[in-house]
């Protein structure tokens, strides 16, 4: 396994962080439109890449994605959007960055109904409680169905698959976060492993998988070294999103990563068993005392404490 973190696009206190703590791969965003260049153009993904590579980081994944709500909902402009995806996808393969984490939630990216609850020791966390949602208006583009979506992300697939086959770049889907559907009026329909692998056999390929993100799927009650295993013995393992929730689908919270209902140490065994050497990263951290929680779930003293006991699990099970 390659532990990475989150690093986005320019050097931050993180980069200087990571490094000391051992972390030698970055996942990064798409950089910002400058000099009239798209956050996609090859120079500006190049200038990024360069940055990193000469803090003394391998870029792994990017986990950013262009506007996309159109394709999602499959109105029209979705093929100049989807013109945008197949560019980033060539010129990420021209780079040798060969992962892009990417998703299918409409309208909205992943959503809580608190990002102030407390949990141990009086850190900060993100929460959801589906019930509070029952009263929400909708999205503008509301009701959203379930058919639709699939109808829509088949239609995607296979503009981009063969875009991805070509650049030498897997595609690592990941789940949708809350795994429930609908959300104010929205249907989410990445919400179980089986989920994914319909998503997967859309347009059969050997550059097309997953990102296992397993809070999101220990959320769906998901069985999380069964599913390590199942992904594996496929080859569409491509990414790891390593984190801990405690309760369901319907009402949860997220966790310090020994905080949680995994465990995780078995979690980390399963990847060594099966031979995952690719990419993973800590995700949705605590919010611990001291800092302001104006990036929730990714503040950086719980990054840090996830990244010591990551390394600590990986030596255990790797070993």
């Amino acid at each position: 396994m390659k532990l990475a973190e989150v690093l986005g696009t320019h050097e931050t206190p993180m980069w200087s962080w990571c490094k000391q703590l051992g972390v030698d791969h970055a996942v990064v965003g798409l950089p910002p439109e400058r000099n009239g260049m798209k956050p996609w153009d090859y120079i500006n993904l190049l200038h990024m890449k360069q940055r990193f590579e000469n803090f003394g980081f391998q870029v792994e994944v990017i986990e950013a994605r262009p506007p996309a709500n159109k394709i999602k909902l499959g109105q029209p402009g979705r093929d100049e959007e989807i013109a945008t995806v197949q560019e980033l996808l060539r010129n990420m393969g021209k780079l040798g960055i060969r992962v892009w984490c990417y998703d299918f939630m409409a309208e909205f990216n992943w959503f809580r109904t608190s990002t102030s609850t407390r949990t141990r020791g009086g850190a900060i966390v993100t929460s959801y409680d589906h019930s509070l949602m029952k009263a929400a208006p909708f999205t503008e583009n509301a009701p959203i169905s379930e058919d639709q979506l699939w109808t829509n992300l088949e239609y995607y697939l296979k503009a981009i698959v063969p875009v991805a086959e070509e650049a030498g770049v897997k595609l690592a889907l990941h789940p949708d976060d809350p795994p429930i559907s609908p959300i104010r009026g929205v249907s989410r329909i990445l919400t179980s492993a089986s989920a994914l692998d319909r998503a997967v056999n859309l347009v059969p390929s050997e550059m097309s998988g997953i990102t296992l993100c397993q809070g999101t799927l220990a959320t769906a009650g998901e069985d999380i070294p069964a599913t390590i295993r199942h992904f594996a013995q496929r080859d569409k393992l491509f990414f790891v999103h390593f984190r801990d929730v405690r309760g369901n689908a319907e009402k949860f919270e997220e966790t310090f990563h020994d905080d949680g209902k995994t465990d995780m140490l078995e979690a980390m065994r399963t990847y060594a068993s099966v031979g995952y050497d690719g990419p993973s990263r800590p995700d949705h951290v605590p919010t611990l005392t001291g800092e302001n929680n104006d990036n929730p779930g990714y503040e950086s003293l719980g990054r840090l404490f996830a990244i010591g006991y990551i390394k600590g699990l990986m030596e255990a099970a790797y070993r």
